[in-house]
């Protein structure tokens, strides 16, 4: 069903017992975020901060949990939404032979052109209420982590027109509060808002702006989506909704908005003013965002619904809420990608610690050698998949959220020299291993099964390794399990994963090792996601991922993998290196010491503590 409005979801959320209203008055800065940051990582409920020190109350994690995305998408199983694209886009570009195959199609035509979005004449509900002066300061806006810029609006949804044809997009773009009347807009430079910003500043034209925020979560979701340019949000959003959006005209500009959205902040961006700086932000990657320059957005106009709810939701270390937003993504977005570009592919997956498209899995139905590049190449040029960095390709048996079949097939079937893919592309703005601002390496294995599996048994030195000075730890539990990665701790120093890999291979002090990957002194080898993680933010395949070469000039069967931080000093790295997102202490005690005035139930430690002991020096910015 389509909801009404927040309150609505809300009730829903409540009577499915997925939500927990906290009454204690609470504190926007730092401490809304640690409480939400341990219930997430604890697979905790939707959260309703009650008591906000403004009017309006804070529902975080909404969709925080597979079952919770598919109360706010409408589905039973989030499966269900690629089984409903599959099954229309069929139906659509079938061959119809005959006037009555035609005929079949119009329940068809009539139910998609029921999701389409209608204008309404007049006000909405989210325009019930009027503030007489702008201030965003009455908004129980968000800082989620201590070295951030200050407070973030997290879960807005940006509408703009393009200049040159007036077209919708909606996005989501985090925004930094400056005052009471400003905010950053943090639009990056492959999103459709910094499309259209550029058309208006080519035209010298101010840039109409509006922010909703809450309503049907449908609306959120929708912002999300990585849709081809120029296909309207709403069609996707009534698509989930079942149910098509109603629409209202903004008070002061020609956009229109859903009618029962929480919030609609009104404005504009000035493409022929000067860039602010903007952030740090604790981010989505685990890893501060660096300060940079974005434009400003002015608000001229708030209104909002009565009984108006603050949607806002929190990022950094995975896992967070956007995993399972990713998963509906994922979800959704496979069957367009299997119709019309890969028809051989069986299945994808993009694990939490890959922070979205830094790691995909995918399966396919091989009927050919060199079918798994093949597919690597398309995926790389499908929408934002050309953000991936390292991407695997499997049989179409494979489980793809089995890790250990996964890992067991990459050991079994990939060589690690003749089936490993470099290319280089577009990364996303937040990678920040690239030596090049969004652009970098990316990497395919392809562990699809051969004619021959391997079976040798695996060698490690450990004694010879531990002997090297700059080695730590040998961490060789994988291999004792019967598969070919070795991870070795090492400390910091000049060229010193190539140093070290060099001295090994050529000492013979490893045999039959895939897959040789070198993590930082502070890492925590056995804790298996965490590597994963941090293999995905430091690595640029493009400089990262070697091989080392023996006197005869062929390459030793180890692909070397050095996921340690980058320095000017260290490596000749010339940008900063962020430091991992975690909360302060005196908050972390705050939130011990009152953490049974919530009411949320037995005691969780902060995720924090532990980051907290793997930290940099510094602040955002890594020293």
């Amino acid at each position: 069903m389509a909801f009404k409005n927040s309150i609505d979801f809300i009730q829903q959320l409540e009577k499915e017992g997925e939500l927990v209203r906290i009454k204690t008055e609470i504190n926007p800065v730092l401490e809304v975020s640690e409480i939400t940051d341990r219930v997430i990582k604890a697979g905790g409920k939707a959260l309703l901060f009650e008591n906000t020190g403004t009017e309006f109350p804070i529902l975080i994690n909404a969709m925080g949990s597979k079952r919770r995305i598919e109360l706010a998408l409408n589905v039973n199983d989030v499966e269900d939404l690629g089984h409903q694209i599959k099954d229309l886009f069929e139906n659509m570009t079938a061959p119809k032979e005959s006037f009555m195959d035609k005929l079949k199609m119009l329940p068809e035509l009539k139910k998609i052109s029921a999701w389409a979005p209608k204008r309404l004449s007049g006000k909405g509900s989210c325009q019930e209420m009027e503030m007489n002066e702008v201030d965003l300061n009455k908004l129980p806006v968000l800082t989620t982590w201590p070295h951030d810029g200050g407070p973030f609006i997290t879960f807005p949804v940006v509408h703009t027109l393009s200049e040159e044809k007036g077209l919708h997009n909606m996005g989501m773009y985090r925004m930094q509060v400056y005052d009471k009347q400003t905010t950053g807009m943090h639009w990056h430079l492959h999103k459709g808002g910094a499309g259209h910003y550029n058309e208006y500043k080519k035209a010298g034209k101010r840039m109409p702006v509006t922010v909703t925020l809450g309503g049907d979560p449908a609306y959120t979701y929708a912002a999300t989506a990585p849709l081809p340019e120029n296909v309207d949000e709403y069609m996707l959003a009534g698509f989930l909704r079942k149910k098509q959006v109603r629409l209202v005209k903004c008070l002061t500009n020609d956009i229109y908005v859903p009618e029962d959205v929480d919030f609609v902040l009104e404005g504009y961006v000035d493409p022929q003013e000067g860039l602010r700086t903007e952030g740090p932000f604790g981010d989505h990657t685990g890893y501060y965002s660096l300060a940079d320059l974005y434009p400003d957005f002015h608000v001229t106009k708030i209104t909002h619904r009565k009984q108006a709810v603050y949607p806002a939701t929190i990022v950094g270390t995975p896992p967070q809420e956007d995993a399972f937003i990713g998963l509906a993504t994922e979800r959704i977005f496979l069957a367009p990608i299997k119709l019309m570009m890969i028809p051989e592919m069986a299945d994808m997956h993009m694990p939490p610690e890959g922070v979205f498209h830094n790691i995909v899995l995918s399966s396919i139905r091989k009927s050919f050698p060199g079918q798994a590049h093949k597919v690597m190449n398309a995926l790389w040029g499908a929408g934002q998949m050309m953000f991936n960095k390292l991407l695997f390709i499997f049989d179409e048996d494979v489980q793809l959220t089995d890790y250990k079949q996964v890992i067991q097939e990459i050991t079994d079937y990939t060589d690690p020299v003749k089936d490993v893919l470099f290319n280089r592309g577009p990364m996303d703005v937040l990678d920040h291993a690239s030596e090049r601002f969004a652009e970098g390496g990316k990497m395919g294995w392809d562990a699809t099964r051969k004619a021959q599996k391997w079976d040798a048994k695996p060698r490690v030195n450990i004694e010879q390794l531990l002997a090297i000075p700059q080695i730590t730890e040998v961490h060789d539990d994988l291999v004792k399990a019967g598969y070919s990665f070795l991870l070795i701790r090492l400390k910091k120093g000049k060229n010193v994963a190539r140093l070290v890999s060099k001295q090994i291979l050529e000492q013979d002090l490893i045999k039959d090792v895939k897959f040789l990957i070198f993590i930082e002194e502070v890492a925590v080898a056995a804790d298996y996601a965490d590597v994963v993680w941090r293999v995905a933010n430091n690595v640029d395949p493009a400089r990262d991922c070697f091989y080392q070469y023996d006197n005869e000039g062929n390459p030793y069967p180890t692909l070397v993998m050095d996921a340690l931080r980058k320095t000017l000093v260290d490596d000749n790295f010339q940008r900063d290196w962020p430091n991992i997102v975690t909360m302060n202490q005196e908050t972390i005690d705050l939130v011990d010491k009152r953490w049974g005035e919530y009411g949320i139930g037995e005691f969780l430690e902060s995720p924090s503590v532990k980051y907290r002991k793997q930290l940099y020096p510094g602040e955002a910015v890594a020293e």
